[in-house]
């Protein structure tokens, strides 16, 4: 129905003349009575009263056709409000299996019992009916008053149990709601808080790098100059050996024009005790590889300030990943090659607008925790780099022992490690989200215990707004 207001009656029994009697007693004349209220009140200078609403009377006469009528009822969304079913009908259901019937249907509508005698107990009746809040019993023979009393009560207490469900209804969505917005709000207090105790954790690492840094510069610049006359000094050796090794040709050209076989003798016993021909093979082979030496030297601190840019400020710039990963691999070099092959698999990605001291940082972290990672036999570490539309991607991959489930949510928190006590401050990966999110990108990992972790980092190639 479109409103609460509800008059609709059904009357159920075998008996016609009981319908009669019904429809004198609730169907009354209301027209001449609202004229008879009007002559009332024009005599005695009253106001004229306002008539209570009509009920609507159906009729059935047995349960079966009772139940038809209230299943139409429902299907055209008018249902009755009130229902008096006789007790006993012998052609069809007795009184007790119609108001089962009926409230299957519709649990909602109110019941008077009529009856001058029956095969049950009223104990019984509501033992097997088990709904008192919504049954009485009205004896035969019945009075007028009585049934305008129950009609008139009955369909009011049905219109304020739709009231109030509706109110209640109406109360739930709300609690819903404010539940749904108390729900937000407390998550995204915990965002804040993460966030704040991430920004902390990267306020505490800034001294920290700061002084690294300073370490660092005084590191290469102490090794740049060793290595800077060492190499001049071997540039210099190269050439007075390639003199010897001329003038040696020389005197062996030479040597078999000596008249003296005794000192011929001496000669070649000399060569086989200095083992002359192995050295000529042998010493131009040691100085290639210590000039490859000095060359990884000179290439390890060149790594060391490409990584942490001890010789530039930290301003937005155009740098290549892949090459920013190769200098990072030089770094921890040592931390992975007794654990893990490392597999690149580069897409030649290009240039993007980052920090790269701070990506290079992150990638350094990703790397140690892959090498870390590993079990007691040899893995692998695959780095795979990629673009989709204006961002590009890195990913590294490990084949260790990989995360837990309970714990893979809490990884990127600042200070949670699950390394021993003196092996993980916690602060790796909590510091590259940080990284990741100032350069307006994501960090995701994805891992299964006993087959490896997959960490995916995605930037974009220009910065949409440039950070302070």
């Amino acid at each position: 129905m479109s409103t609460l207001h509800n008059r609709r009656i059904l009357l159920i029994d075998d008996t016609p003349s009981i319908h009669e009697d019904f429809r004198k007693i609730l169907l009354l004349d209301t027209q001449a009575e609202a004229e008879l209220d009007a002559v009332e009140a024009a005599l005695f200078g009253e106001e004229v009263k306002a008539s209570a609403p009509a009920f609507e009377l159906d009729s059935a006469y047995q349960g079966q056709e009772g139940l038809a009528k209230v299943c139409q009822a429902m299907r055209a969304n008018r249902p009755y409000a009130l229902a008096f079913v006789d007790m006993r009908m012998p052609l069809g259901w007795d009184g007790v299996e119609t108001i089962e019937q009926l409230w299957q249907e519709d649990p909602r509508l109110q019941i008077v019992i009529c009856t001058a005698y029956a095969d049950y107990s009223w104990e019984e009746v509501l033992d097997r009916l088990d709904s008192r809040d919504r049954l009485l019993i009205l004896k035969k023979p019945f009075d007028n008053i009585e049934v305008c009393q129950l009609a008139n009560t009955l369909t009011v207490k049905w219109e304020m149990t739709q009231r109030a469900a509706l109110q209640m209804s109406d109360l739930e969505a709300k609690v819903v709601e404010r539940t749904r917005e108390i729900r937000q709000a407390s998550e995204a207090l915990q965002v804040e808080i993460v966030e704040r105790k991430q920004l902390q954790s990267q306020l505490l690492q800034a001294e920290k790098l700061a002084s690294i840094g300073q370490l660092a510069a005084g590191v290469a610049h102490e090794i740049n100059n060793p290595i800077g006359y060492i190499s001049s000094n071997f540039c210099t050796l190269e050439g007075y050996y390639a003199g010897l090794l001329e003038m040696l040709s020389a005197y062996e050209a030479v040597e078999q024009t000596v008249g003296s076989p005794e000192v011929v003798a001496k000669l070649q016993a000399l060569r086989e005790r200095l083992e002359l021909d192995f050295l000529k093979e042998d010493i131009p082979q040691l100085m290639r590889e210590s000039r490859q030496g000095i060359a990884r030297v000179r290439q390890i601190v060149q790594d060391l300030k490409d990584f942490s840019r001890i010789d530039s400020t930290q301003e937005w710039q155009w740098a290549n990943l892949e090459e920013g990963i190769d200098s990072t691999l030089n770094i921890v070099a040592n931390e992975i090659k007794y654990k893990a092959d490392v597999v690149k698999q580069y897409a030649g990605i290009g240039e993007i607008e980052c920090l790269p001291a701070q990506l290079n940082q992150v990638i350094l972290n990703l790397l140690v925790n892959a090498a870390q990672a590993m079990g007691p036999e040899r893995g692998t570490i695959s780095i795979r780099t990629g673009t989709t539309a204006e961002r590009v991607w890195i990913e590294v991959a490990d084949s260790g022992q990989g995360i837990a489930a309970q714990v893979l949510p809490r990884i990127f928190e600042p200070f949670f490690t699950t390394k021993p006590i003196g092996q993980g401050t916690g602060l790796g990966l909590s510091l590259s989200y940080g990284i990741v999110h100032k350069h307006n990108g994501t960090l995701n990992v994805d891992s299964a215990v006993g087959l490896g972790s997959t960490f995916r980092l995605e930037l974009p190639v220009r910065q949409p707004v440039q950070p302070e």
